[in-house]
Protein backbone atom coordinates (compact mmCIF):
# COMPACT_ATOMS: atom_id res chain seq x y z
CA UNK A 1 0.00 0.00 0.00
CA UNK A 2 1.22 3.54 -0.41
CA UNK A 3 0.73 4.75 2.60
CA UNK A 4 2.55 2.02 4.43
CA UNK A 5 5.36 2.46 1.88
CA UNK A 6 5.43 6.29 3.05
CA UNK A 7 5.70 5.42 6.56
CA UNK A 8 8.72 3.05 6.30
CA UNK A 9 10.31 5.47 4.14
CA UNK A 10 13.25 7.25 5.57
CA UNK A 11 13.23 11.59 5.22
CA UNK A 12 16.83 11.14 4.58
CA UNK A 13 17.20 8.46 1.08
CA UNK A 14 16.62 11.23 -1.84
CA UNK A 15 14.71 8.99 -4.64
CA UNK A 16 16.68 11.22 -7.75
CA UNK A 17 14.77 11.17 -10.71
CA UNK A 18 16.88 9.46 -13.83
CA UNK A 19 16.22 11.94 -16.83
CA UNK A 20 15.34 9.98 -20.16
CA UNK A 21 17.45 11.10 -23.30
CA UNK A 22 13.53 11.14 -24.95
CA UNK A 23 11.00 12.75 -22.67
CA UNK A 24 8.92 13.24 -25.07
CA UNK A 25 8.33 9.06 -25.52
CA UNK A 26 6.73 9.08 -21.87
CA UNK A 27 3.40 10.59 -21.53
CA UNK A 28 1.62 11.30 -18.82
CA UNK A 29 -1.40 8.99 -18.84
CA UNK A 30 0.86 6.47 -19.08
CA UNK A 31 3.02 7.42 -16.01
CA UNK A 32 0.27 7.19 -14.05
CA UNK A 33 -0.84 4.27 -15.01
CA UNK A 34 2.63 2.16 -14.44
CA UNK A 35 3.63 4.26 -11.12
CA UNK A 36 1.86 4.48 -7.93
CA UNK A 37 0.60 8.29 -7.04
CA UNK A 38 3.67 8.34 -4.51
CA UNK A 39 6.26 7.63 -7.29
CA UNK A 40 5.03 10.12 -9.47
CA UNK A 41 4.84 12.98 -6.56
CA UNK A 42 8.26 12.46 -5.81
CA UNK A 43 9.43 12.49 -9.20
CA UNK A 44 8.20 16.07 -9.51
CA UNK A 45 10.74 18.77 -10.20
CA UNK A 46 10.10 20.82 -7.14
CA UNK A 47 8.86 17.94 -4.82
CA UNK A 48 12.32 16.28 -5.83
CA UNK A 49 14.17 19.96 -5.25
CA UNK A 50 12.73 20.15 -1.68
CA UNK A 51 13.49 16.93 -0.78
CA UNK A 52 16.96 17.34 -1.79
CA UNK A 53 16.81 20.23 0.46
CA UNK A 54 15.93 18.68 3.18
CA UNK A 55 18.43 16.22 3.18
CA UNK A 56 21.15 18.36 2.85
CA UNK A 57 20.41 20.43 6.19
CA UNK A 58 21.74 18.18 9.22
CA UNK A 59 18.40 17.37 11.26
CA UNK A 60 18.82 17.45 14.87
CA UNK A 61 18.91 14.55 16.95
CA UNK A 62 15.45 13.67 18.60
CA UNK A 63 16.95 12.90 21.94
CA UNK A 64 18.60 16.84 22.01
CA UNK A 65 15.50 18.99 20.21
CA UNK A 66 12.10 17.72 21.25
CA UNK A 67 10.68 19.75 18.51
CA UNK A 68 12.46 17.45 15.83
CA UNK A 69 10.96 14.06 14.90
CA UNK A 70 12.25 11.80 12.19
CA UNK A 71 9.07 12.62 10.23
CA UNK A 72 9.37 16.53 10.92
CA UNK A 73 8.60 18.75 7.17
CA UNK A 74 11.57 20.04 5.68
CA UNK A 75 10.26 23.65 6.22
CA UNK A 76 10.36 23.17 9.85
CA UNK A 77 14.16 21.66 9.75
CA UNK A 78 15.29 24.37 7.96
CA UNK A 79 13.93 27.00 10.32
CA UNK A 80 15.39 24.62 12.93
CA UNK A 81 18.72 24.88 11.56
CA UNK A 82 18.69 28.28 10.57
CA UNK A 83 17.89 28.88 13.93
CA UNK A 84 21.05 26.87 15.26
CA UNK A 85 23.47 28.45 13.12
CA UNK A 86 21.92 31.76 14.29
CA UNK A 87 22.67 30.92 18.17
CA UNK A 88 26.15 29.86 17.10
CA UNK A 89 27.10 33.35 15.19
CA UNK A 90 25.87 34.94 18.39
CA UNK A 91 28.68 33.05 20.77
CA UNK A 92 31.81 33.60 19.51
CA UNK A 93 35.06 31.64 19.96
CA UNK A 94 36.78 32.10 23.39
CA UNK A 95 40.14 33.32 22.97
CA UNK A 96 43.21 33.56 25.04
CA UNK A 97 42.64 37.01 25.77
CA UNK A 98 39.43 36.58 27.22
CA UNK A 99 41.39 35.30 30.16
CA UNK A 100 42.75 38.91 31.21
CA UNK A 101 40.57 41.35 30.05
CA UNK A 102 39.14 41.74 33.13
CA UNK A 103 41.11 44.87 33.55
CA UNK A 104 42.47 47.55 31.48
CA UNK A 105 45.92 47.16 30.00
CA UNK A 106 48.57 49.40 31.70
CA UNK A 107 50.44 52.01 29.85
CA UNK A 108 53.85 51.71 29.50
CA UNK A 109 54.51 55.65 28.34
CA UNK A 110 52.83 56.52 31.87
CA UNK A 111 55.95 57.52 34.18
CA UNK A 112 53.39 57.10 37.05
CA UNK A 113 51.93 53.89 36.72
CA UNK A 114 55.89 52.24 35.94
CA UNK A 115 56.57 53.41 39.40
CA UNK A 116 53.83 52.28 40.98
CA UNK A 117 54.29 48.61 39.16
CA UNK A 118 58.33 48.66 40.06
CA UNK A 119 57.56 49.34 43.74
CA UNK A 120 54.77 46.91 43.86
CA UNK A 121 57.76 44.47 42.93
CA UNK A 122 60.41 45.69 44.28
CA UNK A 123 62.06 43.56 47.05
CA UNK A 124 61.76 46.07 49.96
CA UNK A 125 58.29 46.85 49.42
CA UNK A 126 56.62 44.90 52.14
CA UNK A 127 53.06 42.71 51.44
CA UNK A 128 50.12 43.59 53.71
CA UNK A 129 49.54 40.02 53.52
CA UNK A 130 52.72 37.73 53.80
CA UNK A 131 51.01 33.80 52.08
CA UNK A 132 52.16 30.93 51.93
CA UNK A 133 53.84 31.12 54.77
CA UNK A 134 51.40 30.41 57.07
CA UNK A 135 52.39 27.64 59.38
CA UNK A 136 55.96 28.91 59.84
CA UNK A 137 54.43 32.38 61.50
CA UNK A 138 52.09 30.46 63.82
CA UNK A 139 54.90 28.46 64.98
CA UNK A 140 56.89 31.38 65.93
CA UNK A 141 53.86 33.11 67.22
CA UNK A 142 52.79 30.33 68.98
CA UNK A 143 56.41 30.08 70.96
CA UNK A 144 56.77 33.64 71.59
CA UNK A 145 52.76 33.67 73.18
CA UNK A 146 54.00 31.17 75.11
CA UNK A 147 57.36 32.69 76.51
CA UNK A 148 55.07 35.51 77.17
CA UNK A 149 52.68 34.17 79.11
CA UNK A 150 54.91 31.80 81.21
CA UNK A 151 57.29 34.84 82.12
CA UNK A 152 60.08 32.21 80.37
CA UNK A 153 63.15 32.48 78.86
CA UNK A 154 63.15 30.48 75.86
CA UNK A 155 65.82 30.77 72.08
CA UNK A 156 64.12 30.07 68.39
CA UNK A 157 66.01 29.32 65.27
CA UNK A 158 64.75 30.26 62.12
CA UNK A 159 66.99 28.75 59.30
CA UNK A 160 66.19 28.53 55.20
CA UNK A 161 67.38 29.41 51.64
CA UNK A 162 67.95 33.30 50.88
CA UNK A 163 64.53 34.84 49.52
CA UNK A 164 62.13 32.45 51.56
CA UNK A 165 60.50 34.69 53.40
CA UNK A 166 62.06 34.24 57.07
CA UNK A 167 62.92 37.83 57.90
CA UNK A 168 59.68 39.26 56.30
CA UNK A 169 57.53 36.58 57.95
CA UNK A 170 59.42 37.63 61.38
CA UNK A 171 58.11 41.34 61.00
CA UNK A 172 54.53 40.25 59.95
CA UNK A 173 55.45 37.99 64.05
CA UNK A 174 56.19 40.97 65.88
CA UNK A 175 53.28 43.01 64.92
CA UNK A 176 50.81 40.10 65.92
CA UNK A 177 52.35 40.05 69.02
CA UNK A 178 51.82 43.62 69.56
CA UNK A 179 48.20 43.37 68.64
CA UNK A 180 47.78 40.13 70.75
CA UNK A 181 49.56 41.95 73.96
CA UNK A 182 47.23 44.87 73.42
CA UNK A 183 44.29 42.41 73.43
CA UNK A 184 44.61 40.54 75.87
CA UNK A 185 45.85 43.49 78.63
CA UNK A 186 49.69 42.09 78.74
CA UNK A 187 52.49 44.61 78.77
CA UNK A 188 54.14 44.52 75.46
CA UNK A 189 57.22 42.80 75.46
CA UNK A 190 60.56 45.04 74.48
CA UNK A 191 61.69 44.44 71.16
CA UNK A 192 65.02 44.53 69.44
CA UNK A 193 65.57 43.83 66.30
CA UNK A 194 69.03 43.89 64.69
CA UNK A 195 71.02 42.26 61.35
CA UNK A 196 75.02 41.80 62.17
CA UNK A 197 76.54 42.50 59.53
CA UNK A 198 75.98 45.74 60.52
CA UNK A 199 77.59 45.64 63.63
CA UNK A 200 81.42 47.14 63.75
CA UNK A 201 82.25 44.18 66.38
CA UNK A 202 80.43 41.18 67.18
CA UNK A 203 81.25 41.42 70.44
CA UNK A 204 78.70 45.06 70.11
CA UNK A 205 75.40 42.50 69.78
CA UNK A 206 75.74 42.56 73.81
CA UNK A 207 75.91 46.62 74.63
CA UNK A 208 73.24 46.80 72.09
CA UNK A 209 70.94 44.09 74.45
CA UNK A 210 72.22 45.45 77.91
CA UNK A 211 71.34 49.38 76.25
CA UNK A 212 68.02 47.74 75.79
CA UNK A 213 67.46 46.35 79.74
CA UNK A 214 69.43 48.85 81.51
CA UNK A 215 69.33 52.03 79.40
CA UNK A 216 70.60 54.37 82.16
CA UNK A 217 73.74 51.62 83.28
CA UNK A 218 77.24 52.86 82.89
CA UNK A 219 79.63 50.40 82.12
CA UNK A 220 82.70 50.16 84.36
CA UNK A 221 86.02 49.59 83.07
CA UNK A 222 86.33 46.09 85.04
CA UNK A 223 83.03 44.40 83.87
CA UNK A 224 81.72 44.20 80.12
CA UNK A 225 78.27 44.45 78.70
CA UNK A 226 78.38 40.71 78.59
CA UNK A 227 79.14 40.22 82.33
CA UNK A 228 76.48 42.90 83.59
CA UNK A 229 74.07 41.25 81.43
CA UNK A 230 74.73 37.58 82.86
CA UNK A 231 74.92 39.37 86.21
CA UNK A 232 71.03 40.71 85.86
CA UNK A 233 70.03 37.36 84.71
CA UNK A 234 71.74 35.74 87.59
CA UNK A 235 69.60 37.71 89.91
CA UNK A 236 66.13 38.02 90.75
CA UNK A 237 64.59 41.34 89.36
CA UNK A 238 63.91 44.21 92.19
CA UNK A 239 61.21 45.41 90.10
CA UNK A 240 58.77 42.05 89.64
CA UNK A 241 56.89 43.04 86.94
CA UNK A 242 59.36 44.11 83.58
CA UNK A 243 59.20 43.36 80.60
CA UNK A 244 59.93 40.88 78.10
CA UNK A 245 62.79 41.46 75.67
CA UNK A 246 62.43 39.72 72.56
CA UNK A 247 65.39 39.96 70.75
CA UNK A 248 65.68 39.40 66.70
CA UNK A 249 69.30 38.88 65.23
CA UNK A 250 69.09 38.25 61.28
CA UNK A 251 72.27 37.09 59.60
CA UNK A 252 73.31 35.22 62.63
CA UNK A 253 75.90 33.32 60.76
CA UNK A 254 78.14 36.15 60.79
CA UNK A 255 79.07 35.41 64.38
CA UNK A 256 80.55 32.61 63.76
CA UNK A 257 83.93 32.78 64.82
CA UNK A 258 86.87 30.46 65.48
CA UNK A 259 86.39 29.82 69.18
CA UNK A 260 82.59 30.06 68.47
CA UNK A 261 82.68 32.26 71.73
CA UNK A 262 79.93 35.02 70.98
CA UNK A 263 77.15 32.77 69.16
CA UNK A 264 77.55 30.56 72.38
CA UNK A 265 77.07 33.36 75.18
CA UNK A 266 74.68 34.79 73.32
CA UNK A 267 72.22 31.68 73.16
CA UNK A 268 73.22 30.68 77.37
CA UNK A 269 71.69 34.01 77.91
CA UNK A 270 68.54 32.15 77.94
CA UNK A 271 69.48 29.79 80.00
CA UNK A 272 69.97 31.97 83.58
CA UNK A 273 67.02 31.46 86.11
CA UNK A 274 66.08 34.86 86.38
CA UNK A 275 66.73 35.32 82.11
CA UNK A 276 63.55 37.57 80.58
CA UNK A 277 65.39 37.09 77.08
CA UNK A 278 63.66 35.47 74.11
CA UNK A 279 65.82 35.32 71.31
CA UNK A 280 65.42 34.14 67.90
CA UNK A 281 67.97 33.91 65.53
CA UNK A 282 67.80 33.78 61.38
CA UNK A 283 70.42 32.88 59.02
CA UNK A 284 70.57 29.99 56.06
CA UNK A 285 72.05 27.35 57.40
CA UNK A 286 69.79 24.60 58.68
CA UNK A 287 72.38 22.49 60.41
CA UNK A 288 73.67 25.96 62.71
CA UNK A 289 72.78 24.60 65.87
CA UNK A 290 74.09 20.99 65.74
CA UNK A 291 77.58 22.26 64.15
CA UNK A 292 78.77 25.61 66.19
CA UNK A 293 76.40 25.10 69.39
CA UNK A 294 77.32 21.36 70.71
CA UNK A 295 77.53 22.32 74.47
CA UNK A 296 73.87 24.20 74.39
CA UNK A 297 72.90 20.41 72.99
CA UNK A 298 74.55 18.21 75.98
CA UNK A 299 72.86 20.65 78.19
CA UNK A 300 69.37 20.24 76.91
CA UNK A 301 69.10 23.39 75.55
CA UNK A 302 69.33 23.27 72.25
CA UNK A 303 67.08 25.90 70.41
CA UNK A 304 63.74 25.42 68.77
CA UNK A 305 64.58 24.89 64.73
CA UNK A 306 61.67 26.81 62.69
CA UNK A 307 62.85 25.16 58.49
CA UNK A 308 61.38 28.22 56.20
CA UNK A 309 61.55 25.31 52.66
CA UNK A 310 62.12 26.98 49.33
CA UNK A 311 58.66 28.36 47.45
CA UNK A 312 57.14 25.90 45.25
CA UNK A 313 55.77 26.76 42.02
CA UNK A 314 52.67 27.57 42.91
CA UNK A 315 53.24 29.60 45.95
CA UNK A 316 55.53 31.90 43.52
CA UNK A 317 53.09 32.02 41.46
CA UNK A 318 50.52 32.94 44.04
CA UNK A 319 52.65 35.46 45.69
CA UNK A 320 52.92 37.67 42.14
CA UNK A 321 49.63 37.45 41.99
CA UNK A 322 48.90 38.68 45.27
CA UNK A 323 51.48 41.63 44.91
CA UNK A 324 49.30 42.36 41.09
CA UNK A 325 46.01 42.52 42.36
CA UNK A 326 46.35 45.83 44.21
CA UNK A 327 47.15 47.38 40.76
CA UNK A 328 44.02 48.15 38.67
CA UNK A 329 45.77 47.51 35.23
CA UNK A 330 46.99 43.99 33.91
CA UNK A 331 51.13 44.44 33.14
CA UNK A 332 51.41 40.61 32.81
CA UNK A 333 50.22 37.48 30.32
CA UNK A 334 49.11 34.74 32.60
CA UNK A 335 51.59 32.37 31.51
CA UNK A 336 54.20 34.86 31.42
CA UNK A 337 54.25 34.66 35.62
CA UNK A 338 53.96 30.80 35.29
CA UNK A 339 57.14 30.50 32.79
CA UNK A 340 58.68 32.66 35.74
CA UNK A 341 57.38 30.88 38.53
CA UNK A 342 57.97 27.32 37.09
CA UNK A 343 61.85 28.60 36.15
CA UNK A 344 62.55 30.37 39.83
CA UNK A 345 60.95 27.31 41.64
CA UNK A 346 63.18 24.96 39.27
CA UNK A 347 66.26 26.96 40.12
CA UNK A 348 66.47 28.07 43.45
CA UNK A 349 63.19 28.84 44.75
CA UNK A 350 64.30 32.73 45.66
CA UNK A 351 61.52 35.13 45.97
CA UNK A 352 63.62 37.67 45.15
CA UNK A 353 64.85 36.40 42.16
CA UNK A 354 61.33 36.13 40.63
CA UNK A 355 60.69 40.13 41.46
CA UNK A 356 63.77 40.87 39.79
CA UNK A 357 63.18 38.74 36.77
CA UNK A 358 59.67 40.56 36.58
CA UNK A 359 60.99 43.31 36.69
CA UNK A 360 63.43 42.78 34.35
CA UNK A 361 60.68 42.09 32.18
CA UNK A 362 59.09 45.12 32.61
CA UNK A 363 62.46 46.73 31.36
CA UNK A 364 62.72 44.76 28.21
CA UNK A 365 59.03 45.75 26.98
CA UNK A 366 59.61 49.19 27.87
CA UNK A 367 62.85 49.42 25.30
CA UNK A 368 60.61 47.60 22.89
CA UNK A 369 58.07 50.53 22.85
CA UNK A 370 60.56 52.82 22.88
CA UNK A 371 62.22 51.41 20.02
CA UNK A 372 59.29 50.92 17.76
CA UNK A 373 58.19 54.50 18.33
CA UNK A 374 61.37 55.80 17.61
CA UNK A 375 61.13 53.63 14.06
CA UNK A 376 57.58 54.65 12.93
CA UNK A 377 57.09 58.68 12.61
CA UNK A 378 54.23 60.54 13.64
CA UNK A 379 52.69 60.71 9.96
CA UNK A 380 53.37 57.03 9.25
CA UNK A 381 51.09 55.86 12.38
CA UNK A 382 48.35 58.44 11.29
CA UNK A 383 48.17 57.12 7.80
CA UNK A 384 47.83 53.06 9.12
CA UNK A 385 45.76 53.47 12.38
CA UNK A 386 42.03 52.24 11.15
CA UNK A 387 38.96 54.65 12.06
CA UNK A 388 38.03 53.46 15.90
CA UNK A 389 34.53 52.94 14.35
CA UNK A 390 35.86 50.22 11.93
CA UNK A 391 38.58 48.85 13.14
CA UNK A 392 37.78 44.74 14.06
CA UNK A 393 38.59 43.35 17.10
CA UNK A 394 40.79 41.45 16.93
CA UNK A 395 43.12 44.67 16.42
CA UNK A 396 42.28 45.90 19.71
CA UNK A 397 43.15 42.36 21.27
CA UNK A 398 46.61 42.56 19.00
CA UNK A 399 47.33 46.30 20.38
CA UNK A 400 45.87 44.99 24.07
CA UNK A 401 48.52 41.96 24.14
CA UNK A 402 51.34 44.49 22.95
CA UNK A 403 50.92 46.69 25.85
CA UNK A 404 51.30 43.14 28.44
CA UNK A 405 54.53 41.45 29.28
CA UNK A 406 54.32 38.14 27.46
CA UNK A 407 55.90 35.61 27.53
CA UNK A 408 58.87 36.00 24.79
CA UNK A 409 59.60 39.14 27.27
CA UNK A 410 59.63 37.17 30.57
CA UNK A 411 62.17 34.30 28.34
CA UNK A 412 64.41 36.49 27.42
CA UNK A 413 64.37 38.52 31.37
CA UNK A 414 65.25 34.89 33.10
CA UNK A 415 68.09 33.95 30.27
CA UNK A 416 69.53 37.22 31.22
CA UNK A 417 69.45 36.03 35.25
CA UNK A 418 70.70 32.60 34.79
CA UNK A 419 72.77 32.83 32.61
CA UNK A 420 76.91 32.75 33.21
CA UNK A 421 79.04 35.58 33.87
CA UNK A 422 81.00 34.32 30.62
CA UNK A 423 77.95 35.06 27.97
CA UNK A 424 78.58 38.96 29.49
CA UNK A 425 81.79 38.58 28.58
CA UNK A 426 81.58 36.89 25.13
CA UNK A 427 78.59 39.38 24.29
CA UNK A 428 81.06 42.38 25.36
CA UNK A 429 83.77 41.46 23.33
CA UNK A 430 84.37 43.29 19.76
CA UNK A 431 83.28 42.06 16.91
CA UNK A 432 86.27 40.37 15.35
CA UNK A 433 86.88 38.65 18.23
CA UNK A 434 83.66 37.20 18.28
CA UNK A 435 84.09 35.86 14.84
CA UNK A 436 87.36 33.89 16.08
CA UNK A 437 85.41 32.28 18.72
CA UNK A 438 82.57 31.45 15.71
CA UNK A 439 85.57 30.08 13.95
CA UNK A 440 86.75 28.18 16.82
CA UNK A 441 83.52 26.57 17.61
CA UNK A 442 82.98 25.66 14.00
CA UNK A 443 86.15 24.10 14.01
CA UNK A 444 85.95 22.10 16.68
CA UNK A 445 82.78 21.11 16.22
CA UNK A 446 83.82 17.80 13.87
CA UNK A 447 85.41 16.01 17.34
CA UNK A 448 88.98 17.94 17.52
CA UNK A 449 90.02 19.04 21.07
CA UNK A 450 92.53 21.40 20.10
CA UNK A 451 94.24 23.19 16.93
CA UNK A 452 96.92 25.38 15.85
CA UNK A 453 96.85 29.39 15.59
CA UNK A 454 97.44 28.80 12.01
CA UNK A 455 94.38 26.68 11.14
CA UNK A 456 92.29 28.33 13.26
CA UNK A 457 93.49 31.55 11.45
CA UNK A 458 92.16 30.02 8.00
CA UNK A 459 89.01 28.95 9.77
CA UNK A 460 88.27 32.44 10.49
CA UNK A 461 89.23 33.70 6.96
CA UNK A 462 86.50 31.65 5.44
CA UNK A 463 83.94 33.09 8.23
CA UNK A 464 85.33 36.37 7.29
CA UNK A 465 84.59 35.66 3.34
CA UNK A 466 81.18 34.13 4.03
CA UNK A 467 80.13 37.54 5.85
CA UNK A 468 81.95 39.82 3.11
CA UNK A 469 83.70 41.47 6.43
CA UNK A 470 87.55 41.96 5.03
CA UNK A 471 89.59 40.14 7.85
CA UNK A 472 92.48 41.27 9.86
CA UNK A 473 96.43 40.68 9.74
CA UNK A 474 98.12 37.81 11.15
CA UNK A 475 99.54 40.17 13.65
CA UNK A 476 96.68 41.68 15.10
CA UNK A 477 94.85 38.14 14.34
CA UNK A 478 97.86 36.65 16.99
CA UNK A 479 96.77 39.50 19.51
CA UNK A 480 93.46 38.92 19.49
CA UNK A 481 93.83 35.15 20.53
CA UNK A 482 96.36 37.01 23.46
CA UNK A 483 93.52 38.77 24.49
CA UNK A 484 91.16 35.79 24.29
CA UNK A 485 93.83 33.76 26.50
CA UNK A 486 93.77 36.50 29.18
CA UNK A 487 90.25 36.70 29.69
CA UNK A 488 89.91 32.87 30.29
CA UNK A 489 88.37 31.79 27.22
CA UNK A 490 91.58 30.60 24.59
CA UNK A 491 94.61 28.71 25.93
CA UNK A 492 97.26 29.06 24.12
CA UNK A 493 100.29 26.96 24.44
CA UNK A 494 104.06 28.24 23.94
CA UNK A 495 105.73 27.54 20.62
CA UNK A 496 109.08 29.70 19.10
CA UNK A 497 106.39 29.49 15.49
CA UNK A 498 103.45 31.90 16.47
CA UNK A 499 101.77 30.05 14.29
CA UNK A 500 102.22 26.69 15.09
CA UNK A 501 101.13 27.78 18.84
CA UNK A 502 98.71 24.83 19.94
CA UNK A 503 95.00 25.96 21.51
CA UNK A 504 91.62 24.95 22.56
CA UNK A 505 88.89 26.23 24.40
CA UNK A 506 88.97 26.95 27.91
CA UNK A 507 84.85 26.98 28.20
CA UNK A 508 82.18 24.99 26.77
CA UNK A 509 81.38 26.05 23.11
CA UNK A 510 76.93 25.76 24.07
CA UNK A 511 77.82 29.31 26.22
CA UNK A 512 79.75 30.96 22.92
CA UNK A 513 76.64 29.69 20.29
CA UNK A 514 73.95 30.76 23.09
CA UNK A 515 75.80 34.19 24.10
CA UNK A 516 76.18 34.84 20.06
CA UNK A 517 72.74 33.07 18.40
CA UNK A 518 70.48 36.07 19.35
CA UNK A 519 72.08 38.19 17.07
CA UNK A 520 71.67 37.21 13.02
CA UNK A 521 74.97 37.98 11.72
CA UNK A 522 76.67 35.38 14.38
CA UNK A 523 73.73 33.02 14.07
CA UNK A 524 75.24 32.71 9.99
CA UNK A 525 78.64 32.45 11.08
CA UNK A 526 77.76 29.65 13.39
CA UNK A 527 75.71 27.58 10.76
Amino acid sequence: MPSIAACNSSPHKVMVPVKSEKPSEISPSNAQSTTPQKRKLRSNGPLVQETLVSSLVKRKSPRRCLNSSPISPAIEIEKDSSKQQEKTCEIPPKKLHDNFTGKPSWNPRDIGQISALKEALHVSTAPSVVVCREDEQKRIFDFCKACIEQEKAGSLYVCGCPGTGKSLSMEKVKQHLVDWAKEMGLKCPDMLSMNCTSLANISEIFSKIMGKNLPRKRINGSASPLQHIQNLYSQQQQSSGSNMTLIVADELDYLITKDRGVLHDLFMLTTFPFSRCILIGIANAIDLADRFLPRLQSMNCKPMVVNFRAYSKDQILRILKERLMALPWTVFHPQALELCARKVAAASGDMRKALCVCRSAIEILEGELRESASNLSSSAVENELPHPQTAPACEFFKKQESMIVGIDHMAVALSKAYRSPIVDTIQSLPQHQQMILCAAVKFFRGGKKDTVIGELNKSYIDVCKSTMIPPVGVLEFLSMCQVLNDQGILKLGQCRDDKLRRLNLKIDAADITFALQGVRFFRNCLQ
